[in-house]
């Protein structure tokens, strides 16, 4: 028994991964043709796409979020597991990287359940909140522009219903935030922001230490 969280080193994570991880053929080769991407590194761990899956069926997710689209892996793990009539509204600014998202998405069959929002993410959000689509969604996933988590998070918080879930990945930034000495911009933005959702009562909250760490939060 242990008291706290237990750090996984390269053996451990290779046996979590060989006794746990179900990924389909498709996302396998997402994941591999993103290794090659010069900023593969922004890519989610495979676990934390499985968990995601998880999620989305625990929850019954119908109508999600996406804010961070990068290369489709976590767009595919959400859009692969909601149901027939499900969506997903994918926000990203890079066409380049995400018409690799769009070739895996065609080829897993869900390309009909996205829609691809192409430009800054702020600028989507306030689009989807003029169009009085507050409370519609069941579900919003965070990974994207760290020192713009706040402004993300805020209004994703307006466009999920009461008891939908937000799940933010990158805080705890590779430890940096629990570094006074690094005062980076992306850093110290997470860093508010995990100041900032600790304080929120409009939500439940838990923080955990998967890949580079997730937190979830729940609309009251």
């Amino acid at each position: 028994m242990s008291r706290k969280s237990m750090q996984l080193d390269e053996q451990v994570y290779n046996y979590l991964l060989s006794v746990s991880l179900r990924e389909s053929q498709i996302l396998a080769e997402c994941r591999a043709e993103t290794a090659k991407h010069p900023m593969a590194r922004m890519q989610i761990a495979p676990e934390q796409g499985q968990f995601i899956s998880f999620l989305i069926k625990l929850l019954h997710v119908k109508n999600a979020l996406e804010i961070g689209v990068f290369t489709g892996y976590s767009s595919l793990s959400i859009a692969m597991s909601l149901p027939e009539d499900g969506h997903l509204d994918a926000c990203d600014s890079d066409p380049e990287a995400t018409a690799i998202a769009k070739k895996y998405w065609n080829k897993a069959d869900v390309a009909e359940k996205i829609n691809l929002h192409i430009g800054p993410a702020i600028e989507t959000l306030d689009r989807l909140l003029e169009e009085n689509k507050d409370n519609t969604y069941d579900f919003a996933f965070i990974d994207a522009h760290k020192p713009e988590y706040i402004d993300y998070y805020e209004r994703a918080l307006r466009l999920i219903r009461p008891g939908g879930v937000i799940l933010i990945d990158n805080v705890l930034w590779s430890g940096n935030v629990a570094d006074k000495n690094k005062q980076d911009e992306d850093t110290v933005a997470i860093r508010n922001f995990n100041e900032h959702v600790n304080k929120d009562d409009r939500v439940m909250i838990s923080m955990l230490p998967v890949a580079d760490g997730i937190t979830l939060t729940m609309k009251n």
